[in-house]
């Protein structure tokens, strides 16, 4: 709606396109969860695999025959491009945040093509962000992405972005499912991902207090050391409990 309180016929169309998408790719996904418990797979990564995979459509034998043709088999690949000078940037088809989880569904398989396209982009939207899109409902095998990529491109600077993410993901509807939900690949990365936020600290407190600096100096940073004290301990708290939100002994 715009400030005079008209109607946005572009933003309703938006709005719309993305309800759509999210409703066929929920139903996609259902469809694939029966087909594989038909199936009755060996194991959990099988099963999340075919759920995964719900998007692409078999070859049929005028794509595998006669004439090639450029028309791509998977509807949700997008062609190659030459490679970026900086592999952290957010590529360019990405003209805005998404708003929904429809738009970062679509983006996060289309757009992001390396981890480290993944990890920036998750840093750009925030944990505030990321908590009001998947609010309703985080989807099926995401939980588990964003730990492993987190887990592999995290950085000292990052830390308190990483904390909020988590913290924010958290707070999700049907949290608790999807982290039983998670491979064991994926418990890995959790449980490697906490343990270098716990290991991220500033060094205080890390061995009991640190040294006491002699003379009248020692009286003039004694508080700028207890402030330091109490924002390590602050962040070891939030670190423990993430650890029990998310299963990790």
């Amino acid at each position: 709606m715009e400030a005079d309180g008209a109607l946005d016929p572009a933003a309703l169309e938006r709005e719309l396109r993305a309800a759509v998408a999210a409703d066929e790719r929920r139903e996609r996904e259902n469809e694939a969860k029966l087909r594989a418990v038909r199936q009755r797979v060996p194991s959990y990564e099988e099963f999340r695999n075919i759920v995964l995979a719900s998007h692409l459509k078999p070859l049929e034998k005028k794509d595998k025959m006669g004439k090639r043709r450029n028309v791509l088999w998977n509807p949700c690949a997008v062609r190659a491009k030459a490679p970026q000078a900086s592999d952290v940037e957010i590529p360019q088809e990405l003209d805005q945040l998404p708003r929904t989880s429809a738009e970062f569904y679509r983006d996060w398989r289309r757009c992001l093509k390396s981890g480290r396209e993944k990890y920036q982009f998750l840093l750009e939207l925030g944990g505030e962000a990321l908590g009001r899109i998947f609010q309703a409902d985080l989807g099926f095998g995401l939980l588990g992405e964003f730990l492993t990529v987190l887990a592999e491109n995290i950085c000292h600077e990052d830390r308190d972005a990483v904390l909020q993410i988590l913290q924010s993901l958290s707070g999700t509807k049907r949290f608790g499912l999807n982290v039983d939900l998670l491979s064991e690949s994926e418990k890995e990365s959790s449980r490697d991902l906490l343990r270098k936020l716990r290991n991220m600290s500033g060094g205080y407190g890390t061995a009991g207090h640190p040294s006491s600096p002699a003379g009248c100096g020692a009286e003039r940073e004694a508080p700028l050391m207890d402030s330091s004290l109490q924002r390590e301990a602050e962040e070891d708290r939030r670190v423990m409990e993430l650890r029990k939100c998310y299963r990790v002994n």
